[in-house]
This record gives C-alpha cells, structure tokens and sequence, in this order.
C-alpha cells in the first residue's frame, strides 16, 4: 500500500470519475489482494498483479454508462485534414499564458478521458497516466500489445483534440504531402510517445500542420504525466489498514 496506493488512487480517479468511487475500487483492490495472496505465482511483479486486479474490478463496475458515445471519431474527425486554422502550443514554456493553459487543458482532458468508453480508457490511463510501457499494460489487461497500442493510439488522438479547445489558433499553409504521408509520419509519432522516445524525424521532413499536431500531443501527454499526481487520502488510508487489520484476525 506505502509503494503503490498513491498511484492506485490518482488512476482510480481516472478510471471512475469521481472520489467515491475511486476510494471503493482502491479499498477492494488491496482487500482482494490480501486476501488472495496465496493465488498470487510470481509470473509477473506484485504491482503488475495488483492492477490486474483493480482493472477487472474495473471492468466489473464500470459498464458503458448512459451518455457514452457509441464509437470513437473517424481519423478524419480526430484530425484537421485540409483546415484553414488549426490550434497551436505557445512558444512560451513558462509564463501565465502557459500556466492558464494547462490548467484549462487539464480540465478538457478530464472530461474526454471520462467520455472514454473504459476498453479505451483502461490502457489511456495506463499508459499515460501512470507511464507504464506496453508490454506491462497488456500483461495487466490480458490483452495482445497491438490491441493495447490500438487502443491508446486512438484514445491519445481523442484527448488531443479535446485539447485544442483550450489552445489559441492560427492560419496554417495547406498540406504539402498526401493524407497518407501524414498519416505514416502520425504513426512514427505514436510509436515514439510509446516507447518515450524523442521523435526522430528532421524539422524539414515534416511539415508545419503535421509540426502543430505532434506539439499538441506531446503537450496533451504532459498534462495526462501531471493527472497522475496525488495521495492517498489519510482518511482512506486509516480505514484500509482498519479492514485489512480485521481480515487478517
């Protein structure tokens, strides 16, 4: 609980969209796991078999509510394919213009992340919330990496644009390459915030729209690398060392 609590809450949070509801999930993640413990093999880290356990908790609690779109956005929605103006990051790293921007890009963010249906939100959170890499997140979902990086890659594109509603904008130049160039340098990009890495290609290869949507996906990341910071409240805390205490008598 001292190692993983504080991260559990700040993605339980995330996952359930309220403080309830994340304190629930967070109590029965460490009473399952205790009680439990005797399944747990080893095959993977105790903290990759904890949030296996609060992923199908997860899932359990969190059917599609009421109000979630049916679908996520076509590429074509996601993005702005032949618009005259498109968003931009300032070029000010600091500053209360960029402050005012994050705090107002954090709270577009939250909601996209919410309007998420959960098989995308799951591995979104973890892997841009908590940081975890991949492999770690398919070993936790049970899933295949490619689904994960489907996943995340379409979800990532939604908070990005869900960001621009947060940004100023400007006129851009038309494209220069076909969609389909830029569609291969976005999939360069998603593959480079996959493993963080910087993105390899030079400045002059890639062309000011596509330069404006890999800023405000690096920027989007950002905010989410920010969601992930918070503790596990005392009260909360107290209550959990109290249960466990009495599961163990």
């Amino acid at each position: 609980m001292e190692a993983q609590g504080d991260r559990l809450y700040a993605l339980g949070r995330r996952f359930c969209g309220n403080r309830e509801e994340a304190e629930d999930l967070v109590q029965e993640t460490f009473l399952q796991a205790y009680r439990k413990w005797e399944q747990f093999q080893g095959r993977s880290s105790a903290a990759t078999w904890l949030y296996a356990i609060a992923m199908r908790l997860c899932r359990r609690s969190r059917r599609r509510r009421a109000g979630e779109p049916d679908h996520l956005e076509s590429l074509e929605e996601l993005l702005p394919f032949g618009e005259p103006r498109m968003a931009v990051v300032p070029d000010e790293a600091d500053g209360p213009l960029a402050q005012r921007i994050r705090e107002e890009g954090r709270r577009e963010i939250e909601q996209a992340i919410a309007s998420l249906e959960i098989t995308f939100r799951m591995p979104l959170v973890l892997k841009e919330i908590a940081g975890f890499p991949i492999a770690r997140i398919a070993g936790i979902l049970g899933i295949k990496e490619a689904t994960v990086k489907t996943r995340v890659h379409r979800a990532r594109l939604r908070i990005r644009k869900a960001l621009e509603q947060a940004l100023p904008t400007k006129d851009v130049p038309p494209p220069i390459y076909s969609r389909q160039v830029c569609l291969d340098l976005l999939r360069a990009k998603q593959e480079t915030l996959d493993r963080d890495v910087p993105f390899a290609f030079p400045d002059e290869i890639v062309c000011e729209r596509c330069a404006e949507v890999f800023a405000t996906m690096d920027l989007a990341q950002g905010v989410c690398r920010d969601l992930a910071r918070g503790e596990l409240p005392d009260e909360l805390r107290e209550e959990l060392l109290g249960r466990l205490g009495t599961s163990s008598g």
